[in-house]
């Protein structure tokens, strides 16, 4: 036999066996790729049944649900007491408002006083944002008896009220900077350090509310005469 042929044949024998051998290597990987595929999907469902079935986390849900619906009937609660917004009294109601809340803040005010006309707009504008305490005011000429029994004598007068017990009080603009033009977050922030309001994370909001307005209350009467 010619030599040449034989190392011939034995050379296409060995590159044949090669060949072989990769074909079946590539198969066995092809049947493995195709195989992961839906190995891992049914982790996932399974993982996603033991989710679902877990009683820690249905009992989160349900403390969660119970905290908002609480929450819910606190602030509907609330607002039937009369907190939420910035309401006017007479005299008739004062004890009953001032002693049916925890936290009150009560604005003496005269309806001529340009001042109290300024008060009453940040008062208006804090009183949604603090649903726990109640925002109310009361016209100083109709209520003799309070503002004699308080010793109002200087207006705008804003007394806080705690459980019924008047606390402290805010006379005129001297503790807001003593002018006119101070914003709403200055009277915020005079509340929150007498603790009859808590601080609120804010979102957007508008000038007034951040530097005060710069507009003018309009009022017949002078205002250096706001006082009793």
């Amino acid at each position: 036999m010619d030599p040449n042929s034989v190392k011939s044949t034995l050379s296409n024998l060995a590159f044949g066996n090669v060949m072989a051998a990769a074909a079946r290597d590539y198969q066995k990987e092809l049947l493995a790729q195709e195989k992961a595929p839906a190995s891992s999907s049914f982790n996932e469902e399974v993982d996603l049944d033991e989710l679902m079935d877990d009683p820690e986390l249905e009992k989160l849900h349900a403390d969660r649900i119970a905290a908002l619906k609480k929450e819910a009937e606190k602030r509907q609660e609330l607002k039937m007491q009369g907190h939420g917004e910035y309401r006017e009294i007479t005299e008739a109601d004062f004890l009953g408002e001032v002693t049916g809340s925890e936290k009150v803040v009560c604005h003496f005010y005269h309806r001529e006083f340009y001042r109290c006309k300024i008060m009453d707009k940040h008062l208006k504008s804090l009183a949604p944002r603090h649903l726990n305490t109640k925002f109310i005011k009361l016209d100083a000429e109709n209520a003799p008896f309070f503002v004699t029994k308080l010793g109002i004598k200087t207006l705008p007068c804003v007394i806080l009220f705690r459980k019924g017990v008047a606390t402290d009080r805010l006379v005129g603009f001297q503790d807001l900077g003593g002018k006119d033009d101070f914003a709403t977050r200055t009277l915020e922030i005079f509340l929150v350090k007498k603790g009859i309001i808590e601080e609120k994370k804010r979102e957007e909001e508008d000038d007034d509310y951040l530097e005060g307005s710069r507009r003018t209350v309009r009022s017949s009467v002078n205002p250096d005469s706001d006082s009793d």
